[in-house]
C-alpha cells in the first residue's frame, strides 16, 4: 500500500489550539450579546434531507449544495436510460437523499415547525454551528464554515430588525471593531422598483443582478440586466434608484416619490421608517456609541426566501467582503406547512470577523492564554513532590501542568516557549528541602523563590 500525502479538502481548515483559543473568544463574545437580548440556543444536524434544503436559496444557492452520496451501491435505484445523459443533474434525487446544511436559516424554519407544539410563540434561538457550501475558495470564503445565526419566529414586530441592529453593533463593538456599517434595505422595496419598471416577474433577475453593485460595477450591472430580460428604457428608470445618494432621510423621500404608485413600495419604505424610529428610542439611553446604519437600495442578499427588511454588515477597516447578514422571512415555515408564521434573523460571519480581527491584531492577551504555569521534571522524587502543588494551581482555577517525564532542562524551557507558557517553576532538591520553589518569569527571566500560596497568589493577580 503506497504512501498517501496527508492533504486538506480545498476550502477547508485545521484549526490549532492557538487558533480555537481566539475562536471561542468571538463564539463567547458573541453568544453573550445574544443572551442578553433574550436568546437561547439550539442545534441542529449536519446533514438534512436534500429536498429540505432545495429550492430554498434560488438556483444560484441550490448549485453550490454539498450533495451526500447514498452509502452501499447507489447507483441501484438509477434508470438504465438517466445515466446516457450527459446531465448528472437528471440522477441527482436517485443517487443523494442528504446533505450538508447550505446555512442554519432552513433548518431552524424545519426546527420550528417539527418542534411547533414545544416551543412558545415568539420563539428567539441562537445557533453557532458550522455549514458548507460549494464556492470557489478565496480569501475570506471557505467551503466549511461557522455561522452565528440569531432568529426569532412568531413575532411581526419591527422591534426584533431595530435590536438586530443594536445586537450587532454591541458584538462588533464588544470584539474591538470601531469601524463597521450596518447596511438595511426592504424586499417590499426592491418588490415595489420592478413593479414601477413594469417587470415584476424578473424580481429576482433584477435583486440577483444589482446585487452585484460593489463586485462588478455598473455597467457589469446593466449588461446583467440587459441579458435577464430587462430594456434599455427599463434601465433608464432603475439606474437613478441603484445610484441613490444623500442621507437615509433623502434616499426615503426619493424613494417616496420614485414609488408613489406602489403599495409594496411604499409599504417598505415604512418599514424602514418604523426600525429607524425604534432605533432612536433604544438609544436614549447614556452612553451608547450609535450604529453607522445606511439605507442601501443595491443590497438584495440575491436569496428567495427574504419578504422584508434586510440587513448586511461590512467593516471599513479591513478589505473583506460582509461580515454579517440576514432578513425577514415571512413564508419560510410555509414550505414547510406551517403557514402565517413570520421569522425574521442575522448571521455573523465568524470566519471572516476572526481574519478581521487578526489582521487589525485585535486579540486580547487572555484570548491566548492556555497554561500559565509548566512544573518542570528533574526526576522521580521531584516528580513526586510536584504533584500535589500541581493540583494546588488546578484547584485554585489556574492552567498548569507537569512536565511529564524527566528530561533535559533546555528541552523543558523549549517545551514552555512552544506553548507561550508564560511560567515555569523548577523544583530541584534545595527547593524540596526549604520548601520554597522557584518561579521563572519566562518573558523577563526574572527567578525567585516562593511558596506555592505565595504563587497562587501571584499568578492569580
Amino acid at each position: 500500500m503506497s504512501n498517501i500525502k496527508p492533504s486538506l479538502a480545498k476550502g477547508t481548515r485545521d484549526f490549532s489550539p492557538q487558533e480555537m483559543v481566539k475562536r471561542n473568544y468571538i463564539f463567547d463574545t458573541i453568544k453573550k450579546v445574544f443572551k442578553k437580548y433574550g436568546y437561547a440556543e439550539i442545534q441542529t444536524p449536519s446533514m438534512e434531507n436534500l429536498a429540505t434544503l432545495t429550492g430554498k436559496y434560488g438556483d444560484e444557492g441550490d448549485k453550490l449544495i454539498f450533495k451526500i452520496l447514498n452509502s452501499g451501491d447507489f447507483l441501484a435505484k438509477v434508470k438504465p436510460d438517466l445515466l446516457t445523459q450527459a446531465n448528472s443533474n437528471a440522477i441527482t434525487s436517485s443517487i443523494s437523499e442528504k446533505a450538508l446544511r447550505y446555512d442554519l436559516t432552513v433548518p431552524f424554519a424545519r426546527y420550528v415547525v417539527m418542534h411547533q407544539n414545544d416551543i412558545s410563540l415568539p420563539f428567539k434561538r441562537f445557533q453557532v454551528q458550522p455549514v458548507w457550501r460549494a464556492d470557489r475558495p478565496q480569501k475570506g470564503r471557505y467551503r466549511e464554515f461557522y455561522q452565528c445565526d440569531v432568529d426569532v419566529v412568531g413575532s411581526d414586530s419591527l422591534l426584533n430588525e431595530a435590536e438586530f441592529i443594536l445586537i450587532y453593533q454591541e458584538a462588533l463593538s464588544n470584539l474591538g471593531l470601531s469601524d463597521f456599517t450596518i447596511k438595511i434595505n426592504n424586499r417590499k422595496i426592491l418588490s415595489g422598483i420592478a413593479e414601477v419598471v413594469g417587470k415584476p416577474e424578473l424580481i429576482v433577475d433584477m435583486t440577483v443582478a444589482i446585487d452585484k453593485l460593489d463586485k462588478i460595477g455598473l455597467e457589469g450591472v446593466i449588461k446583467e440586466l440587459l441579458e435577464r430580460g430587462f430594456t434599455e428604457a427599463d434601465i433608464s428608470r432603475l439606474k437613478p434608484v441603484i445610484l441613490l445618494d444623500g442621507t437615509n432621510e433623502q434616499k426615503l423621500g426619493s424613494l417616496k416619490s420614485v414609488l408613489a404608485v406602489s403599495q409594496t413600495g411604499l409599504a417598505g419604505i415604512a418599514e424602514i421608517e418604523k426600525v429607524f424610529a425604534y432605533v432612536t428610542g433604544l438609544l436614549k439611553a447614556d452612553q451608547v456609541v450609535k450604529p453607522d446604519i445606511t439605507l442601501d437600495i443595491t443590497l438584495a442578499r440575491g436569496l428567495n426566501y427574504y419578504t422584508g427588511c434586510i440587513f448586511e454588515v461590512k467593516t471599513n477597516e479591513v478589505a473583506m467582503g460582509s461580515i454579517g447578514g440576514g432578513g425577514r422571512y415571512d413564508d419560510l415555515t410555509g414550505m414547510f406547512g406551517l403557514k402565517g408564521l413570520t421569522g425574521v434573523g442575522i448571521s455573523f460571519g465568524a470566519d471572516r470577523i476572526y481574519d478581521v480581527l487578526q489582521e487589525l491584531n485585535l486579540f486580547p492577551e487572555s484570548a491566548a492564554a492556555g497554561t500559565k504555569v509548566l512544573i518542570s521534571n528533574f526526576d522521580e522524587a521531584a516528580e513526586i513532590y510536584a504533584l500535589p502543588i500541581l493540583q494546588q494551581f488546578r484547584n485554585a482555577g489556574i492552567a498548569a501542568e507537569l512536565y511529564p517525564s524527566s528530561a533535559k532542562l533546555k528541552k523543558q524551557m523549549s517545551y514552555a516557549d512552544d506553548k507561550h507558557i508564560p511560567y515555569v517553576i523548577l523544583i530541584g532538591s534545595d527547593e524540596m528541602q526549604n520548601g520554597r520553589i522557584t518561579l521563572k518569569d519566562m518573558n523577563s527571566g526574572q527567578q525567585r523563590q516562593l511558596s506555592a500560596e505565595e504563587i497562587i497568589e501571584l499568578l492569580k493577580d
